[in-house]
């Protein structure tokens, strides 16, 4: 599992933007200099795109679109029997390691709709890198140290998204439960709530943070190096749910390969 997790960072870090960008600008750059004029042209539009991609504006084209569609989530008619915490990132501090800052905000949401329901929590993922510690036992730590709250499932192999659900959904099923809230960052929740859907596990999101369409003005196209990363993370999920519908299928069709199975129809 935890290669899996090894190659899926790789290939993030160096096949996505803006790391390809750079890539190719470089390439370019040697090609200029060895006297491809093209070269020198694509290096350009490469370093573009990187400038670009620095932006308010893509940055919140690439998030908050994400974001607005988990907030237009329509929801489930079955109602919700847990809450499940989706795994982030981690950290190491004083003390070893423990949750990274977007994991700490899922908590506090998670923790926030614990109190307001009363429904008992779900922490999914597994370790971020081979030896380490699941995200999941971190999660749960935290829940009960800094905010009080008991986790009633800890799910600590999960290896990625698609992980968090089909391992989450086990677990649930089998202390018959048949939905759940889902909590994540508003850009993850689509692609989170795509891999539910393919298991016929209906979730009722609940995003951390929507962001507002940009005002339009010139400070949303002056760049800056925090809102590189965060496009990074925009482009990701949008790579990310590609990759998944190419090899898992679209969640209606998965809804009904299940649904044959279930039946005992042969499978075509």
């Amino acid at each position: 599992m935890t290669s899996t997790v090894s190659a899926q960072s790789l290939a993030s870090a160096a096949f996505l933007p803006p790391t390809l960008l750079l890539l190719l600008a470089v390439a370019g750059g040697l090609l200029a200099w060895r006297g491809w004029r093209l070269g020198g042209l694509a290096a350009a539009a490469a370093a573009f795109g990187v400038i670009l991609l620095a932006t308010p504006a893509a940055e919140n084209w690439l998030l908050g679109s994400l974001e607005r569609e988990a907030a237009r989530s329509p929801g489930t008619a079955a109602e919700p029997s847990a809450i499940i915490v989706l795994g982030g990132d981690g950290a190491l501090g004083a003390d070893g390691p423990e949750i990274g800052p977007l994991t700490l905000e899922r908590l506090r949401a998670g923790a926030a709709l614990h109190r307001r329901t009363g429904l008992p929590l779900l922490v999914t993922g597994g370790p971020l890198s081979k030896g380490a510690t699941p995200i999941a036992k971190l999660m749960a730590e935290s829940l009960e140290a800094d905010f009080g709250v008991a986790v009633r499932w800890v799910e600590a192999e999960a290896p990625d998204t698609r992980g968090n659900a089909e391992y989450s959904v086990g677990l649930l099923r089998s202390s018959g439960i048949g939905s759940a809230y889902l909590v994540s960052h508003g850009w993850h929740l689509p692609r989170a709530a795509e891999a539910f859907a393919r298991l016929g596990f209906p979730v009722s999101l609940s995003p951390i943070r929507v962001s507002p369409l940009p005002p339009g003005r010139l400070t949303d196209w002056i760049p800056r190096t925090d809102h590189l990363a965060w496009s990074w993370y925009g482009i990701r999920e949008y790579a990310g749910r590609l990759v998944y519908r190419l090899r898992d299928g679209t969640a209606e069709g998965r809804r009904n390969v299940l649904h044959t199975a279930e039946d005992g129809r042969k499978i075509h």
